[in-house]
């Protein structure tokens, strides 16, 4: 059986901002782009952004979602196109990542993962490479 095709089930998150100051803290990015919205207008910014890691690493759970064993995920690299902004009010932002097998090669799946924020790509070329049996 090939996977090559196989839709992974999508993923839907909401980000709020008490997710991007518990982020913060967990890794130390304290940059005031993520939860000041005066400082984001300052910096030219549509709003207060999530952090770009914690958009990268959203977009993979996906992946380790879909594999038996997250050991298997071997390679991941995503370019970040437009930020995740997160408004302050009650209902975030939505961001919902889905993902398709490309190939599959001498055991490797290569797998092309899209996050839409709305109707925006807020990610280009993310893609994982994982171990198949």
């Amino acid at each position: 059986m090939s996977l090559a095709g196989t839709e992974l089930p999508p993923l839907t998150i909401t980000l709020r901002r008490e997710d991007l100051v518990r982020y913060a803290g967990a890794s130390g990015d304290f940059n005031p782009i993520h939860w000041n919205d005066r400082m984001a207008a300052a910096l030219g910014l549509p709003g207060v952004i999530a952090h770009g890691m914690l958009t990268m690493a959203s977009a993979v759970r996906v992946v380790t979602d879909w594999i038996a064993d997250p050991a298997d995920l071997v390679e991941y690299g995503v370019r970040f196109t437009k930020p995740v902004v997160v408004p302050d009010d009650d209902k975030g932002a939505t961001v919902t990542f889905s993902a398709k097998v490309d190939k599959v090669t001498e055991g490797l799946a290569e797998i092309d993962i899209t996050a839409l924020a709305g109707e925006e790509k807020v990610l280009g070329r993310a893609r994982a490479v994982v171990r198949v049996r």
